[in-house]
């Protein structure tokens, strides 16, 4: 498995665990969840990636007590991200969904995440989303603190636009290492819309959340299903694998978030490093997701 460094002395396996639908199973048990990190490690994927929100803000408290004696912490990243209020679990009391970027939000998102995590540092902390209430001196200088602090390795964002992104940075002394956004064959705005040319002058890497396109990916009716099916069989692996690897063949070096309950499948994840793509592969796949020729 290959690794990218977001900065320096911290770098993360290029294909990400995804713990979004971890609550979804029926089983989460610590002997079901280290199964499945488990078979992430036996591939070199040692990045798993949270939010306080995922499970109704339980998600991570279920990764914690799994992790709690396995001894694998040091064997793994952990990406969380904070931001998000919504009406349920321990923010029962909110009023409505709402984005909170305050500094004592922030503060206390990370101190509730190491407790429930059971890990003295985050390697990674995201803001969730933009928020248009930010103060971005405030919010700038909770994430500097974070780092200061060490509870905290490294910073980055979700789903920011550059202009969200810039204004954010200018307030900071830490840089900005990642910005993770909506990325697939379904999804491919922001290859031409500046935001992964921005990140890529900027220096900030790129993870790619649903790359699968939300399962729409597994349509067979469609001439883009068709098209991978086929490069899936010249290549020996399925077609999920090809999906993965045409963002793991882009120069910006994506960082695919994949989840699956499935361990059998999770340890299907790192068949995407196996395959090679040309530069016509990925352009017929492109094109075909477009519905038309490139102009």
């Amino acid at each position: 498995m290959q690794r990218v460094e977001i900065q320096a002395g911290l770098d993360l396996s290029r294909i990400v665990y995804g713990m979004w639908r971890l609550a979804d199973d029926q089983d989460v048990s610590a002997g079901n969840i280290i199964a499945k990190v488990e078979a992430c490690l036996e591939q070199g994927i040692t990045t798993m990636d949270h939010a306080d929100i995922y499970g109704g803000y339980t998600v991570e408290e279920h990764f914690g007590r799994a992790l709690k004696g396995a001894g694998l912490r040091d064997k793994i990243e952990i990406v969380t991200k904070c931001g998000i209020v919504a009406p349920t679990g321990d923010y029962a009391g909110a009023r409505l969904k709402h984005y909170n970027t305050s500094a004592q939000h922030i503060s206390a998102s990370i101190d509730r995440s190491l407790r429930l995590l059971g890990t003295d540092y985050i390697d990674l902390l995201l803001i969730h989303r933009p928020d248009p209430f930010m103060d971005f001196t405030e919010t700038g200088g909770a994430l500097d603190a974070a780092v200061s602090s060490g509870k905290v390795r490294a910073v980055g964002v979700s789903n920011f636009r550059p202009w969200d992104l810039a204004a954010l940075q200018s307030c900071m002394q830490t840089k900005l290492v990642v910005n993770q956004i909506e990325l697939s064959l379904l999804a491919r705005d922001p290859f031409t819309n500046g935001d992964l040319s921005s990140m890529t002058r900027d220096k900030v890497r790129a993870m790619a959340w649903s790359p699968l396109g939300g399962g729409r990916l597994f349509s067979n009716d469609t001439d883009l299903g068709r098209t991978l099916d086929r490069i899936a069989a010249e290549q020996g692996v399925d077609r999920t694998a090809i999906a993965v690897a045409w963002l793991l063949a882009h120069p910006a070096h994506i960082l695919p978030v994949m989840g699956t309950n499935n361990v059998a499948r999770i340890r299907q994840i790192g068949d995407a490093m196996k395959v090679k793509l040309s530069r016509e592969d990925w352009f017929e796949l492109y094109s075909t997701a477009e519905g038309r020729d490139v102009p």
